[in-house]
């Protein structure tokens, strides 16, 4: 009875710490969205991070942004000196020690990144160099998970095309390795070298602005931008957050998102039927009547609480069809079948239905098709990897994937033999009891002739 008092006693200790123990706790979903669909206040923070190409991009944005009631953008940019200046290590130690929250982060960076980078008193990297790109996205793949700790949505801007060609050709490094960097850590990356070159795609300083009109987009530099050309560059960095609010938005509207408070909060705004609401309800939620005169704010904020939308709603409509068929006796025989069709909400219709567009959202994500044979082909969806630890949503990291070999590193896979990609020369010729294309047919053994006796 010990030995069984004990052992009962051992595995109720276990079960009180499973929660804690690693990989025990379960992971919560995710939904589609890149922006959480619930910040705080229901307001969106923004924080720009940077050099002067993000304290002029901020600018930009907050032009852009003016009439959004969604976004709150700080009027600062928090600077950094770069990644490759000796300032790094104590600017990452700030920002990891900071208490402020923000739900969207921009960065763009690079202006003063154009030098060696000393990584002790007396070690240098060479500008260029394998080690210096090695170095630099340690410290890009720092800088976006420091952020990311914090529950940030970032959205790193390229480098433009510049005007000299060594700036330039640094510059085409440094978008090469955050571009990378960025696709393995699950952040988005917004290329604009198209964008500011002309037709060759060679350095512009003129160009179009956001209206179509010839404006000088480029400073004297050769590196940043005008007035013009921020609100320009601006405006490629608000359709991808504006995108990614509408799908935030969605999200938002789904049934069973977000915790039992908002839960509450949208079941309030949710409108209610005629007979539960009472008489000459109108789509406003009205007070609750304790017998009691309800307080003028109250009753304010009860007729400007929003409803939700159901003008998109599908209703649910059955049809019917009818199915006609010779019967064993040669007579015609019909039967009617009904198909009914459930009603559907508006905000389950706009998220199964959306597309890519300027104003409406889209998933993240590549479709690779794979041939498996026998006339089956395999879809596969490549996403950033943006789960990390054990449990049934792990992920394979992007840089394993064939896709992410192939179009992004371009390693060429290695050919079968006899394939169409397969260039090796002189070229194998097919064995007696194979098809030409090196199919894996056996080679039928030869008789051999007895041995002819001499005399």
């Amino acid at each position: 009875m010990r030995a069984l008092g004990a052992k009962l006693a051992v595995m109720i200790v276990l079960l009180a710490l499973a929660p804690a123990l690693p990989g025990a706790a379960q992971e919560e979903p995710t939904g589609t969205s890149y922006i959480t669909p619930f910040p705080e206040g229901d307001v969106y923070k923004l924080q720009a991070y940077g050099d002067p190409f993000a304290e002029g991009l901020l600018g930009g944005l907050t032009e852009a942004f003016a009439g959004d009631t969604r976004l709150d953008l700080a009027r600062r940019h928090r600077a950094l000196a770069g990644l490759a200046r000796a300032e790094f290590d104590d600017e990452m130690k700030a920002e990891e020690a900071s208490k402020d929250t923000y739900h969207i982060g921009v960065v763009m960076l690079g202006f003063w990144d154009r030098i060696h980078m000393r990584i002790s008193p007396r070690d240098r990297l060479v500008l260029g160099s394998s080690e210096w790109r090695e170095e630099y996205g340690k410290r890009v793949d720092r800088l976006i998970k420091t952020l990311k700790r914090k529950g940030m949505a970032l959205y790193w801007v390229g480098l433009p095309i510049m005007r000299r060609s060594d700036v330039n050709e640094t510059a085409q490094a440094m978008n090469d390795i955050v571009r990378e960097r960025a696709y393995l850590n699950g952040i988005k990356f917004i290329d604009i070298q198209a964008q500011f070159a002309d037709e060759s795609g060679n350095y512009a300083p003129y160009g179009p602005d956001i209206t179509g009109k010839q404006r000088l987009l480029r400073e004297a530099d050769g590196m940043l931008f005008t007035a013009a050309g921020n609100r320009k560059l601006a405006l490629f960095v608000e359709q991808e957050i504006k995108r990614d609010l509408n799908l935030a938005k969605n999200d938002r509207a789904i049934p069973l998102a977000g915790n039992e408070a908002e839960q509450k909060r949208l079941a309030a705004l949710r409108p209610r039927p005629a007979s539960e609401a009472g008489t000459g309800w109108k789509g406003t939620v009205a007070p609750a009547n304790d017998g009691k005169s309800a307080s003028p704010r109250t009753a304010a904020s009860a007729r400007e609480a929003p409803v939700a939308d159901t003008s998109n709603d599908q209703k649910a409509d059955n049809g019917r069809i009818t199915l006609k068929s010779i019967g064993a006796g040669g007579r015609e025989e019909a039967v009617t079948v009904d198909i009914p069709r459930p009603a559907i909400p508006s905000a389950v219709v706009a998220l199964v239905t959306r597309k890519e567009s300027s104003d409406r959202p889209s998933q993240m994500g590549d479709v690779v098709a794979d041939d498996v044979g026998d006339g089956l082909v395999v879809l596969s969806s490549i996403t950033p990897a943006t789960t990390i630890g054990p449990g049934p949503n792990r992920r394979l990291a992007p840089s394993l994937s064939p896709y992410y070999q192939v179009l992004i590193k371009g390693e060429r896979p290695t050919p079968k033999p006899g394939r169409a990609d397969d260039f090796a020369w002189p070229r194998p010729e097919p064995e007696l009891g194979m098809d030409p294309a090196g199919a894996t047919g056996k080679r039928p053994t030869r008789q051999t002739r007895p041995a002819t006796p001499r005399s």
